[in-house]
């Protein structure tokens, strides 16, 4: 299991947090993912194999919440 904890600027607000939850969760291979909106940090736990990093930095720019890690 990895776990990696990114900021991300522009989350501000509840549903900003709620979004990346709820997208990165439906990732195979996330474990979990906490957001929050004070200090712009998301923790993302996932096995790797089937999720990977690269993964996970896609979708958060897909969804428009690119990582600054």
């Amino acid at each position: 299991m990895t776990k990696k904890n990114i900021k991300i600027e522009n989350i501000n607000c509840e549903h900003c947090t709620n979004t990346i939850e709820e997208e990165l969760n439906d990732l195979k291979g996330v474990i979990s993912v906490k957001a929050n909106k004070d200090s712009k940090m998301v923790t993302i736990e996932w096995q790797e194999p089937p999720a990977t990093w690269q993964q996970i930095t896609d979708l958060l720019e897909e969804i428009g919440f690119p990582a600054n890690a």
